[in-house]
């Protein structure tokens, strides 16, 4: 469908609701978006009409049920460009999908020497598993820097990397700066010394074209609610011979072959991976949110998202005081910022009560705001359904903050 702010924001009932007798203005989507009805109403039927456990069951509601959650399955393999629907297994998230990885995959692999690389603007979802799978095994952990203006050094990255690296987990947009990092090079550089690459893909499913093929990645973490679908449910795409070799991360029904009391088989990908029952509803609002992104004009909503990021930028760069981190000139429009006459975290129930809506503190990227020496910023963050006139409103409520905190 063409890209109409007005009429997509008429398909999230959220929008029209009110915060403290004002109208809301909704600015923390890198925490999560906010659903279309269509999300609602595609998990709702489930529920109502189509409620059963998956895969075994031999009933209607049973091969309704299955048939709905793969064909979600499906739904994310095309969204994200995968060779195969079996190349992806569902996560509760992008930090469940990440420990998979670094449990399944790399602590069997990974010896004392062996090292990991990471990046100084990850989430902390993308940092601890690594440490606990580095403590276990004896591999080291190393950071590749960051510019003043919030990009990946990648020259210094290139320098981190020799045969010791088995791994490089990185994300593809900074949940922090807004930063869009350049994947591609990231997979050759990774692949040029024999590792792997992990992209945490949280902060790009809802703004950035994936390709899981022409990326060259071999693992990428996603989260549903990121990308207009439910909390609660994500996804790891991975390379399937890589799939294939990685032992279960959990043990229970559904991921096995065959189970005696002195030995069990286990189930070929992406079952062996997803123990247990599965959020079956979530998995259909997921593939129902990607239904939704997969309507929208993508160039119109890319040209909606330079607007603004500039229209965000400029009005932000007035307000005295203010200063923006991350300062690439490709950045998703997420808007994180320091204020000289204010502690965020005094500035942030002035502007709720004002019904603006962002997040304060170090938002799980404790190691850059070390980098920059700050111990907390605000953050503004957009989605497809933002307008500039709640950028407006952002101002207003920073300049009566103003007024009340300098």
């Amino acid at each position: 469908m063409p890209f109409d702010v007005q009429r997509i924001r008429s398909d999230f009932p959220i929008l029209s609701g009110r915060v403290h007798g004002k109208p809301l203005v909704y600015l923390d989507n890198a925490a999560t978006t906010h659903k279309p009805q269509q999300v609602i109403d595609a998990i709702v039927g489930f529920y109502t009409h189509d409620n059963a456990n998956v895969h075994r069951g031999m009933h209607e509601l049973a091969r309704r049920a299955t048939d709905g959650y793969e064909a979600a399955r499906g739904k994310v393999a095309r969204f994200v460009g995968a060779p195969d629907h079996r190349s992806v297994v569902f996560t509760s998230g992008t930090t469940d999908a990440v420990n998979l990885v670094a449990y399944a995959y790399a602590e069997p692999r990974l010896k004392a020497g062996d090292r990991i690389v990471l990046t100084h603007m990850e989430h902390h979802s993308n940092i601890v598993p690594w440490q606990l799978v580095a403590e276990r095994t004896g591999a080291e952990i190393v950071a590749a820097p960051i510019t003043d203006a919030g990009e990946l050094d990648l020259e210094a990255l290139h320098a981190l990397l020799d045969e010791r690296v088995k791994i490089v987990a990185a994300a593809w947009v900074s949940n922090t700066l807004g930063t869009v990092n350049d994947v591609r090079r990231l997979a050759s550089l990774a692949h040029g010394v024999g590792a792997v690459l992990l992209l945490d893909g949280a902060q790009a499913l809802a703004h950035v074209p994936i390709d899981v093929r022409e990326v060259g990645c071999d693992f990428l973490a996603l989260s549903a609610h990121k990308a207009l679908g439910p909390t609660g449910i994500g996804a790891l795409y991975a390379k399937p011979e890589l799939l294939g070799e990685m032992p279960p991360f959990k043990g229970g029904g559904e991921m096995i072959e065959q189970v005696t009391f002195p030995h069990t088989t286990y189930a070929a990908p992406p079952a062996r991976f997803e123990a247990g029952t599965p959020n079956i509803a979530g998995a259909i609002g997921f593939g129902a949110a990607l239904n939704y992104l997969s309507s929208v004009d993508r160039e119109g909503l890319a040209a909606h998202e330079r607007e603004l990021t500039a229209y965000g930028t400029r009005l932000l760069g007035e307000v005295e005081g203010l200063r923006i981190l991350g300062n690439s000139p490709t950045k998703a429009p997420v808007f994180s910022f320091t204020l000289d006459w204010a502690h965020p975290y005094d500035v942030a129930p002035i502007l709720d009560h004002m019904g603006v809506a962002v997040r304060t503190g170090h938002h799980c990227t404790q190691p850059l705001m070390d980098r920059f020496g700050l111990p907390a910023t605000v953050r503004a963050s957009c989605a497809l359904y933002t307008t500039r006139e709640e950028i407006d409103a952002l101002i207003t409520a920073l300049g009566k903050a103003r007024e009340m905190l300098a």
